[in-house]
């Protein structure tokens, strides 16, 4: 099982339509944006993969979907860490699905103590306002 976090903590699933149905994309984290320029018209549901901690790039791969259009729900699955949460809404996404085994090591508590993520962004910050860009 998965668990969905948004803002408001942890929650269940909430896409019924499926993960086979042609308005969801899933991606690899080393998916190359410009591929996707003729491809993500009319998809609802964008999952990106986090194999590991580690590898950022799909926190790019977001950022680069946001700037290409993409209004509908961007998702990052996987070894996504609490840490990473404020991070992960920055650069477009809306949610993050982890298992029940990284739900349990990092608590709700753990996420919702980043859900005010546009609070803390230290680029504002050296700009003098407060305003998250």
């Amino acid at each position: 099982m998965t668990v969905i976090v948004t803002d408001a903590g942890f929650g269940p699933e909430t896409w019924t339509t499926g993960f086979e149905a042609g308005n969801v994309l899933n991606l690899a984290s080393n998916t190359d944006p410009a591929s996707l320029a003729g491809q993500i018209a009319g998809v609802e549901l964008v999952r990106i993969e986090f194999p590991s901690f580690a590898d950022g790039r799909g926190f790019t791969l977001a950022r680069q979907l946001r700037l290409m259009g993409y209004k509908g729900r961007l998702r990052a699955h996987g070894h996504v860490l609490a840490d990473q949460y404020a991070m992960a809404r920055r650069t477009g996404f809306d949610e993050v699905e982890i298992s029940d085994e990284l739900a349990a090591r990092q608590p709700q508590e753990q996420w919702l103590a980043r859900s005010t993520w546009t609070a803390h962004n230290y680029q504002a910050r050296l700009r003098g306002s407060s305003a998250a860009s």
